[in-house]
C-alpha cells in the first residue's frame, strides 16, 4: 500500500473529528499515513501563517511519500504561491510522488503546471471525502486505488440525453482546470498555464450561475476559452436560485450561452467537484476525449 502524507497548505481544519476518522479510514485501508507537523495548525482563518504553510509543502514534497494528500481546501494557497519551492516540487513529482486536491488546490495544480510543466491532481481531500461518517463514495475510491497502485489510466461518465447527437473527438490534448473562481483569480498572473488547444474542466460551489457566467465571461474575453479543443463542465453545487429574480435564467442557460460563444464543444455531466462521487483527474496530462452517444471517454495512459 502508499505513503500518504497529509498536509495542510489552506485553510484551518476546524472538523477535527472528521480529520482523524480520515487518518484512520486510509490507515485501515492498509495505508501508511503521515499527518504533517502543522496540519492542524491554526491562525486566523489559516492552517498556519504563511511561511507555516510553504514550510509545510516542503516537507511534504521532501517526505518520500507516494501520495501528498491535502487536509482540506478552502483558502490560502494563492497569498503563498511566489514561495512555494518549485524546483522541490518538480524533483519529488519526477521521483514519483503525487500531490492531491480540490477547491483551492487548483492554485496549487494551476500553479506548478505553469512553473513546472509537471502532473499534479484535482481529486479528493482528507475531511471532505475520506473523513465523513458514511464510507467514501464507492466511484471515488476506486479512483483513488487507481492512483495509489498507479493503474488509473483514464474515466468516461455519461453525457446528459441532450447532448447524446454531439460527436466529439480530441487527441493529444493537455488536460487542465478545476475550481472555476480559483482559476479566474489566477489570470493575469504568472500561476496561469498558457494552454492552449486543452482541455478544460470547471467546477464550483456556492456560486449562483450568474457569477458562475461573470467568470466564464472573464475567461472569455481573456481569450482563453476560443483556445481550448474542449470544455468540460463539473458539478455547480450548494447555489439558490431566486426564481422572482431569476426568471428562469439558471445553470443550463449559462451552459448553452457558453456554446454560443465558441467553437469547441462543451460536455457536462462530469463526475468532478464538491460532491461525494468524483474522479481524480491529472493536471497537465495528455488526454484523448471522445464520445459516442451518450458516453463520454477521456484517456491519458499510465502516469
Amino acid at each position: 500500500m502508499a505513503h500518504i502524507y497529509i498536509f495542510s497548505p489552506s485553510s484551518a481544519v476546524r472538523d477535527k473529528a472528521a480529520f482523524r476518522r480520515g487518518v484512520k479510514r486510509l490507515q485501515a485501508q492498509g495505508h501508511e499515513v503521515e499527518v504533517d507537523e502543522a496540519a492542524l495548525a491554526s491562525h486566523m482563518r489559516f492552517a498556519g501563517d504563511d511561511a507555516t504553510r510553504v514550510a509545510a509543502v516542503g516537507r511534504a514534497a521532501a517526505s518520500g511519500a507516494n501520495i501528498a494528500l491535502i487536509s482540506r481546501g478552502g483558502y490560502g494557497l494563492t497569498r503563498i504561491l511566489p514561495a512555494l519551492p518549485y524546483k522541490q516540487l518538480a524533483n519529488a513529482i519526477d521521483g514519483g510522488m503525487q500531490f492531491v486536491g480540490l477547491s483551492d488546490f487548483t492554485a496549487f495544480n494551476q500553479a506548478v503546471l505553469a512553473k513546472t510543466g509537471r502532473i499534479s491532481w484535482q481529486g479528493p481531500a482528507l475531511g471532505e471525502d475520506f473523513g465523513p461518517a458514511d464510507e467514501p463514495d464507492d466511484i471515488l475510491q476506486a479512483c483513488f486505488d487507481d492512483l495509489v497502485l498507479e493503474q488509473g489510466e483514464g474515466t468516461g461518465w455519461q453525457l446528459p440525453k441532450a447532448e447524446a447527437d454531439r460527436s466529439v473527438k480530441v487527441k493529444d490534448a493537455v488536460l487542465w482546470g478545476g475550481n472555476l473562481t480559483v482559476l479566474t483569480s489566477l489570470l493575469g498572473t504568472p500561476y496561469f498555464p498558457q494552454v492552449k488547444g486543452g482541455v478544460l474542466f470547471l467546477e464550483d460551489i456556492g456560486e449562483h450561475p450568474y457569477r458562475v457566467e461573470r467568470m466564464l465571461t472573464q475567461l472569455l474575453h481573456a481569450g482563453v476559452l476560443a483556445q481550448q479543443k474542449a470544455i468540460l463542465i463539473g458539478q455547480f453545487t450548494n447555489f439558490k436560485l431566486v426564481p422572482a429574480h431569476d426568471k428562469g435564467f439558471k445553470l443550463a442557460t449559462v451552459v448553452e450561452w457558453l456554446r454560443g460563444q465558441i467553437k469547441a464543444p462543451v460536455l457536462t455531466g462530469l463526475p468532478f467537484g464538491h460532491v461525494p462521487t468524483k474522479v481524480l483527474l491529472p493536471v497537465g496530462a495528455k488526454v484523448d476525449l471522445v464520445t459516442e452517444g451518450r458516453d463520454a471517454l477521456m484517456v491519458w495512459g499510465h502516469i
